[in-house]
């Protein structure tokens, strides 16, 4: 695992929100699922700052560990490594209601 890069991994019974500042993006993991985030940017020293609630890990990125310098792009893969979408395995019950 490379230094810049962070993995995420749900040890519980139900699904966990991994929450990406500072767009806000989320990306579920089901139980025994595994995640990784890091910079879209190779070569840059990033650190990582994380905050857990109930079912949620919340992570900023941080070029150089200066908190006035985040990093902005960046990607969340599985274990396979195919990046995923802002919004993968979100609960049905957390989708956008239909304004119809």
């Amino acid at each position: 695992m490379a230094r810049s890069r962070m993995p995420a991994k749900n040890m519980g019974a139900s699904e966990l929100c991994l929450f990406i500042e500072p767009y806000g993006e989320d990306y579920w993991l089901n139980p025994g699922e595994a995640f990784t985030v890091g910079p879209e940017t190779e070569g840059i020293d990033v650190w990582f700052d994380t905050y857990v609630s109930t079912d949620c890990i919340t992570v900023w990125l941080y070029e150089d560990g200066d908190p006035a310098k985040v990093v902005l792009d960046c990607v969340v893969v599985d274990a396979d490594g195919t990046r995923l979408d802002c919004g993968h395995q979100r609960p049905p019950r957390l989708a956008n209601p239909d304004p119809a």
